[in-house]
């Protein structure tokens, strides 16, 4: 039986996923490491909690501290405590998702991050340590709450088109949605604001643009709505 004293010998960690969506495309916010473990090889922004934060004061301060990034939502997902995931000891990390629109945000390297930038999530096949496997974890879990609750609209501007909406749902969910369908069941939800405004310094034909009415939503939820795709 171990000593008692080896049940304190633990160390705790947070790690941040941070998604984003530009161009059609869901994208990670990524840091390249400066030192070892892992030095040069991108991961998630990341860090060892201090003896005298809690968790979710960790989050902030190591998401701000490696890329700037700071005033966003984090979530809680998962705990990740296998025991030899960090070469340097017993490591037990919990992991924060967010979305965030990209253009409403400035980010920058500091502290052991020698590079910080938003990365493709198609693109990307492996990460330092077990961030991967992290990575994933919540993209299942942004997967499945981009269905039941309105938090897609996290990523788009304010104004944005039908189009653009199912894009976005096509690239965090990774399948082609019927358009008419698509469009049908978004706005019999009547959770969106006609603008009255159209696309400007477009190639194309403009398009009519909308915006989440988080009120109405409210209202609806209170009321027994449901939001589903």
């Amino acid at each position: 039986m171990p000593f008692q004293n080896d049940f304190f010998k633990s160390a705790f960690s947070v790690d941040n996923i941070i998604f984003g969506f530009d161009r059609d495309t869901l994208k990670v916010l990524l840091i390249k490491r400066a030192y070892e473990p892992f030095s040069g090889e991108w991961a998630l922004p990341g860090d060892l909690v201090r003896p005298d934060e809690d968790l979710d004061q960790a989050a902030f301060r190591i998401l701000e501290e490696l890329t700037g990034v700071k005033d966003v939502y984090l979530d809680q997902v998962h705990t990740f405590g296998e025991v030899n995931r960090h070469p340097r000891g017993r490591v037990i990390t919990i992991a924060y998702y967010s979305l965030v629109n990209i253009k409403n945000v400035s980010i920058r390297a500091s502290s052991f991050a020698d590079k910080v930038a938003w990365k493709e999530l198609r693109s990307i096949s492996k990460l330092a340590f077990d961030h991967y496997e992290i990575m994933q974890t919540c993209l299942r879990r942004l997967r499945r709450d981009v269905k039941f609750q309105p938090i897609g609209f996290e990523l788009l501007p304010e104004k944005f088109t039908l189009t653009e909406l199912q894009r976005l749902y096509e690239s965090v969910l990774e399948k082609d949605l019927d358009k008419r369908n698509f469009r049908k069941k978004i706005l019999s939800m009547n959770v969106l604001k006609s603008l009255d405004e159209l696309q400007q310094n477009v190639a194309h034909r403009p398009a009519m643009l909308y915006s989440f009415d988080a009120e109405k939503y409210k209202l609806a939820k209170e009321q027994g709505f449901i939001f589903e795709l």
